[in-house]
């Protein structure tokens, strides 16, 4: 055997050992995929209606309003070269720097109150949009949006409850009751009084002190007084801002006859504001894979995503959205006529 044919015998296996290594290394990546997609205008577990309206009429038709989600890759588990480059050639999956997805300046559980928080929050506004959009309208409050298990608020206070007064003086910002709150850091307790259910609560609530300022362990968030109630009952394990265009969709559906769908599955995504224009979200072409999964006929893309699904040729309809209202009238338009001219990227 000569030396040649000895040392590639040699560097073969090593070349092998080595290649599996670095596709096996972690790199600071994580991956988005197609999440599961839920019909507002369905049913949940319990065979109840997921939109739940108390004091107004409600009209419960055909069709679907679905909004769709991403599934990430876990928190602190980073892909591997071998996984990344997997999940580069599947056109539904995408690559994205981990840092992106799972800020290094938040733990597990301010990520999942972060979601939570968007969720109430998201439901809020779509309420207020949808309302407004029906021409009644409603004026923003300062609310609880996250109660911290832990916290001394914990079992007295309740998300969307409205702020009031806190020890006697009328607040209207979350800086009034954070500051209000702080001056109690020598173990007095604060007086907050409350509007939950269109009722007035006093509750004393004595802070914890952490790091110097005193905290009753609440998140706060804007929050309307609604003139009639109207309940999501969205599965809690989903959070973030991104199905609010969908949320105001299907509450307009609800809550006026006919069905704004035409009896057909629409899907969509988009955070909303209150005046209601449509913000963009991450994970645009993992959301429209799991669209058409679920069946849908059009999806509405936040304009801001219009550069995102370039190149994409789904097997449904993509409708440029750029307010809930324009979103509305295009959906209508739709429903009349399906090969109409509408709203495009």
């Amino acid at each position: 055997m000569n030396q040649r044919t000895l040392a590639a015998l040699i560097a073969g296996p090593l070349v092998v050992v080595l290649g599996a290594v670095a596709l096996a290394v972690p790199l600071p990546y994580a991956s988005y995929s197609p999440g599961p997609t839920f019909d507002i205008l369905g049913e949940d577990s319990d065979q109840a209606e997921i939109i739940q309206v108390e004091g107004h009429r409600s009209y419960y038709d055909d069709g679907q309003i679905r909004f769709t989600t991403v599934l990430s890759s876990a928190r602190g588990r980073k892909l591997s070269l071998g996984e990344a480059l997997a999940r580069w050639a599947n056109p539904d999956q995408a690559v994205i720097p981990y840092d992106v997805v799972h800020p290094p300046d938040q733990t597990a559980e301010q990520e999942k109150v972060e979601g939570e928080v968007q969720m109430t929050t998201s439901q809020d506004v779509a309420k207020a949009v949808a309302l407004g959009e029906l021409g009644q309208e409603v004026e923003p409050r300062l609310q609880v949006a996250h109660v911290d298990k832990e916290g001394p608020a914990h079992g007295e206070l309740q998300v969307r409850d409205v702020f009031v007064k806190v020890d006697g003086k009328p607040v209207t910002s979350s800086d009034q009751v954070v500051e209000q709150v702080r001056s109690h850091d020598d173990g007095s307790p604060v007086t907050l009084q409350m509007r939950r259910d269109g009722k007035d609560t006093t509750v004393r609530i004595v802070p914890e002190v952490v790091d110097g300022t005193a905290r009753i362990g609440v998140t706060l968030g804007v929050g309307y007084e609604f003139p009639f109630e109207i309940d999501l009952q969205v599965d809690p394990a989903v959070g973030g801002p991104s199905a609010g265009l969908m949320f105001s969709l299907a509450i307009y559906d609800t809550l006026t006859p006919g069905s704004l769908t035409g009896g057909r599955t629409i899907a969509g995504t988009g955070e909303i504001s209150p005046d209601g224009k449509v913000g963009a979200i991450g994970g645009i072409a993992q959301k429209i894979a799991g669209a058409e999964d679920a069946g849908a006929d059009l999806f509405f893309v936040p304009a801001g995503n219009c550069s995102d699904v370039t190149g994409l040729d789904p097997d449904l309809r993509l409708v440029k959205a750029t307010t809930m209202h324009r979103a509305r009238l295009s959906l209508e338009t739709w429903v009349e006529d399906p090969d109409a001219d509408l709203p495009t990227c």
